[in-house]
């Protein structure tokens, strides 16, 4: 599947797997909501403002089923094989720790990350017409953003995308993931 194909696909999925490095290796997997930052230069680390890019919408209709992914293979990164860094020039992710219940705020996801920022995000759409089945892989490294201008931005792209968090934007923590590698699939080359 062509970059800006699975770019395409990935920014109009509602949820994806995010998938860390814990100790020894061991994947760990967490449903995220995100926001697909297109057009980012080389090596950037600030995410611009929402309203330079364009607001995730949805393809293919249907309900969505999320698929996990191994982070933790030999090699490299998640799923291992060789690794093309090209600067951080496929596009920004992000997404953050929002209000849902969890038994702490001291998240594994977040110590992984500190520890390993090489992550991986999974997005696929299925449903009965296998016609239309996908799945599209973002590889990349993470930073965690705990506040400041930057944090600020992130959650304004979440905000856009996800009317849910116009009430209440998330408060944790932002995760910013530079794409290093996009991959995907789909049954009939859409």
């Amino acid at each position: 599947m062509p970059e800006e194909r699975a770019r395409e696909l990935f920014a109009a999925a509602r949820v994806a797997r995010l998938a860390t490095i814990g100790a020894g290796g061991a994947p760990r997997l967490v449903p995220v909501t995100f926001a697909l930052i297109h057009g980012t230069a080389p090596g950037a680390e600030d995410i611009g403002p929402p309203d330079a890019g364009r607001e995730g919408g949805r393809l293919g209709g249907g309900p969505r089923v999320d698929r996990v992914t191994d982070a933790g293979h030999e090699g490299g990164g998640p799923g291992g094989g060789p690794r093309v860094d090209r600067g951080g020039g496929l596009g920004v992710v992000v997404t953050a720790v929002d209000h849902k219940p969890k038994a702490t705020t001291d998240l594994r996801r977040l110590r992984d990350i500190r520890d390993n920022p090489r992550v991986c995000l999974l997005a696929d759409h299925y449903e009965d017409d296998w016609e239309r089945l996908w799945w599209v892989r973002a590889d990349g490294r993470a930073r965690i953003v705990e506040g400041g201008d930057e944090r600020a931005r992130a959650v304004a792209w979440l905000v856009r995308k996800y009317a849910q968090y116009r009430e209440r934007p998330p408060a944790g923590p932002a995760i910013v993931i530079h794409v290093e590698r996009w991959s995907g699939w789909s049954y009939a080359g859409i």
